[in-house]
């Protein structure tokens, strides 16, 4: 299964989502990244996704998005190859 990466907040309602996504999904093992807690990691995130928001997700070397993209990458039945197909 491809490594799963989240940049995420403690209060924000759509990384829970995109974390009980993911686990459906068959995922083990996210690697949070906790932006709230760390003003450079933040920093690295709105540098690589040019977004200020979270969730950003990276599966394998893939930059999916925030849960909106991450869900519509599911309904569109391609969240689980994306998934298997990584690393």
């Amino acid at each position: 299964m491809a490594k799963v990466i989240m940049y995420s907040s403690a209060s924000c309602p759509f990384c829970v989502m995109a974390e009980r996504l993911l686990r459906a999904r068959g995922v083990a093992e996210i690697e949070k990244i906790r932006v709230d807690l760390d003003p450079e990691r933040r920093s690295e995130m709105m540098e690589k996704t040019h977004k200020r928001t979270v969730p950003q997700i990276y599966i394998g070397p893939t930059y999916v998005g925030g849960f909106d993209d991450l869900s519509a990458l599911d309904r569109a039945g391609k969240l689980t190859e994306l998934l298997v197909g990584g690393d």
